[in-house]
């Protein structure tokens, strides 16, 4: 049944300008190691560093908000205005360089797949720290003083009254960095890491179609996209319940 697909499949793409059937054949034995490059590496690898990020976000965001008390606090605050400083001031390239061939020089050996979570995770970390940091400001000092009257401390007040209404401002900037971070992990390619983009640079090496291939690989990433924005949409539908009209 599948090797009558194939060759229906075959057949059809065969039919395409500039396409052959050798080329078809190409097309359809690449599909699949691409695929499972993305499934097994490149998906894992985006949902794994955005989760990590996101709790660096927070924690950033939060040390940044919260009012300095204290010289430990004020240095904490200045550790994580440089550390967003630096991040958002120098390329994701360079910061996976720096942890994957950089850090064995100082006797920390990591392998390609955790160099690639942390590199990932520190700049997620960096920028959506903005986007939290700003959603939360976007609340109206009203609702603290609100949670403050009913008897509520600073951190139930966050938690109960603040953070539900800044995570429905943040869903879409949020979700759009995801989406990002889903297509940058292209470049985990660069330190060994067999996701996607990986399985089309091995491929290519044995049949040197590289127009064909990348131009599949392209396609694959755009449908994972797709699905994701799709996903985008309906979260943002389902919160927009939650809002007053």
């Amino acid at each position: 049944m599948l090797a009558s697909i194939t060759s229906v499949l075959a057949e059809l793409l065969a039919l395409l300008p500039f396409m052959s059937p050798d080329r078809a054949q190409i097309v359809i034995s690449s599909f699949w190691p691409m695929l499972k490059g993305g499934i097994y590496y490149s998906i894992p690898l985006a949902l794994i560093s955005f989760a990590i990020g996101m709790a660096i976000a927070l924690t950033v965001a939060l040390i940044r908000i919260v009012p300095r008390a204290g010289w430990f606090h004020e240095i904490i605050y200045r550790l994580a205005r440089i550390y967003v400083s630096a991040i958002r001031g120098t390329p994701m390239l360079v910061q996976l360089f720096i942890i994957f061939y950089g850090l064995p020089s100082v006797g920390v050996k990591l392998d390609p797949f955790p160099s690639a979570i942390i590199a990932f995770s520190l700049n997620i970390g960096a920028y959506a720290s903005e986007t939290v940091r700003a959603s939360i400001l976007s609340i109206p000092k009203g609702q603290w003083e609100a949670g403050s009257t009913v008897g509520l401390t600073y951190l139930q007040t966050f938690r109960h009254v603040i953070l539900p209404q800044a995570l429905r401002v943040s869903v879409p900037p949020l979700s759009n960095t995801f989406i990002s971070l889903v297509k940058d992990t292209s470049l985990a390619s660069l330190v060994l890491v067999t996701e996607l983009f990986k399985q089309a640079q091995i491929i290519t090496a044995r049949n040197y179609e590289f127009m064909l291939v990348y131009t599949e690989a392209a396609i694959i990433y755009w449908g994972i996209c797709l699905f994701l924005t799709f996903i985008q949409g309906k979260l943002e539908t389902r919160l927009d319940r939650y809002v007053a009209k």
